[in-house]
């Protein structure tokens, strides 16, 4: 069966309908074959019907295979009705199948008593959909002789509907005329945007204790502003000691401070006195900041470090019992909710650079497309070694799926709008650096297609060349069809007609 064949047969028909309802001529009738198909997609539903020769007296099975456009799933109930209406008058057949045989297929025979060109209207009444679907000039013959043969299947990539129906998220579109925001790829990294990294450095040397780690946060883990990050007990040396005196001090000009104020509110003191305990406290204070603390120490005399912004863990060096000098590096936390993207942009396309423009992105790995919210800034210094301009955009990472420090393939919008043949961008796929598709050119049938493209706006991409309006595309799952395209054999279930 030329499945393909007839498909394109099918088109091509309804084009010659179209074309001659305008121009006032008739077209020829097509030619009888020994059997044949056809796919229509409506708004609803995909129809992909197989059938043998139609004979005048012979009951012909159509196995007819129905799929809910919406979610591409099969009509698993409903009545399905075939009406073929002869173009010379007369009564029309018609016959019907009140359930599918199995989810999605429905075998439905009829008889003809003369021969003709008759028109199909294909209703379907399913909880799933309601449609009619028209199939023009489908012709039955007198006899057996006047059947030619069919044509030998021309290629392509079988995918059967048992296939589809299997595979999670498979979905196809249209590819339609329009235009979107013209664009060009540039390679990006994920960095942590400014005010949301901090590095953790030991303010003073001390002992990283035994106890004090026991509940340090690990690296991924999240820990909130002010939260206890590890315990140091000060050392004598590497201002160890300054920092108890530094403490002492700041404790004796608290005393002061205290005191002269009692004194001053009692009238026994001048109010030059008072001022001088505050400028010592406030001296005292700064000298215990100086040290990279202004955090209170226990009883003990130890101190706990805590985390100056809230984030996740990126890094740990602390060891317990370890020894720490005063600058050593103890965590690296990075705030993920907001990030920036590094753009290295080729000179050549700087020009072309808007800061309005925007961009979305890719990340290595993740076949999703991701928004930039904002352009941070546009550089004005090209790399003399890579001849790049450096391009910051902002990003919100709400739920962390973007990872600091991953690569990314970034759309860098130009302002402009380029116009082509518009598929979602879910339809395209990398292979070794080349754009490709895979086009449904039949029910059962796919063609892989290596193309052109233009701009992205992250949901759709305009194809340049490679594609035509019309043809139909592979949305999702795109993969399950590229394995059926390695594989020689005809999967085991076959088809259930």
């Amino acid at each position: 069966m030329s499945t393909n064949v007839w498909f394109r047969r099918a088109v091509t028909a309804a084009l010659l309908m179209a074309l001659t309802a305008c121009s006032g001529e008739e077209a020829a009738p097509p030619a009888a074959e020994g059997g044949g198909a056809v796919t229509l997609w409506t708004d609803s539903t995909e129809l992909f019907m197989e059938y043998p020769a139609l004979i005048v007296g012979q009951p012909a099975r159509f196995a007819v295979h129905l799929t809910d456009v919406t979610d591409f799933a099969p009509l698993a109930a409903g009545v399905v009705t075939l009406r073929f209406v002869p173009r010379d008058g007369g009564e029309p057949v018609a016959v019907s199948q009140e359930a599918p045989r199995i989810p999605g297929i429905f075998g439905v025979t009829a008889q003809f008593a003369r021969p003709g060109i008759y028109d199909l209207s294909l209703l379907v009444n399913s909880p799933q959909a309601q449609d009619s679907i028209a199939v023009p000039e489908m012709r039955v013959v007198a006899g057996p002789d006047e059947v030619t043969a069919g044509v030998e299947e021309d290629g392509g990539i079988p995918f059967l509907k048992e296939q589809q129906w299997k595979a999670p998220g498979f979905a196809t579109a249209f590819a339609t005329d329009g235009e979107v925001a013209e664009s060009f790829d540039a390679p990006g990294e994920v960095v942590p945007a400014a005010g949301r990294v901090a590095h953790v450095a030991a303010p003073i040397g001390g002992l990283v204790g035994v106890d004090g780690t026991a509940g340090t946060p690990a690296p991924g883990q999240w820990v909130e502003r002010g939260q206890r990050l590890v315990v140091l007990t000060p050392t004598l040396g590497d201002a160890g000691s300054g920092y108890a005196q530094a403490r002492r001090e700041l404790r004796e000009a608290e005393a002061e401070h205290a005191r002269s104020t009692r004194l001053y509110a009692a009238e026994a003191i001048p109010r030059r006195r008072l001022e001088e305990a505050e400028i010592r406290l406030q001296a005292a204070r700064e000298a215990l900041a100086g040290l990279g603390t202004d955090q209170g120490a226990d009883a003990a005399g130890t101190l706990a470090i805590r985390a100056p912004i809230r984030g996740v863990i990126a890094s740990r060096t602390v060891t317990p019992g370890s020894r720490v000098a005063p600058g050593d590096p103890l965590f690296g936390i990075v705030d993920p909710s907001v990030v920036w993207l590094e753009v290295h942009v080729p000179v050549a396309r700087a020009a072309r650079v808007t800061p309005d423009a925007g961009a979305s992105f890719r990340l290595e790995g993740d076949e999703r497309h991701y928004q930039a919210r904002r352009t941070v800034s546009v550089g004005s210094v090209v790399d003399s070694l890579t001849r790049t301009l450096l391009v910051l955009y902002e990003a919100a990472n709400p739920d962390r799926a973007i990872k600091v420090g991953a690569t990314a393939t970034v759309s860098v919008r130009t302002g402009a709008r380029v116009r082509g043949i518009v598929v979602p961008s879910s339809a395209i796929l990398d292979e070794d650096g080349r754009a490709i598709c895979y086009v449904q050119t039949s029910g059962e049938r796919f063609e892989k297609r290596e193309l052109t493209v233009g701009g992205d706006d992250g949901a759709h991409t305009v194809v340049l060349a490679g594609l035509r309006a019309g043809e139909r595309v592979v949305t999702g799952a795109a993969y399950q069809v590229r394995l059926a395209s390695l594989s020689t054999s005809v999967p085991a279930e076959g088809h259930a007609h």
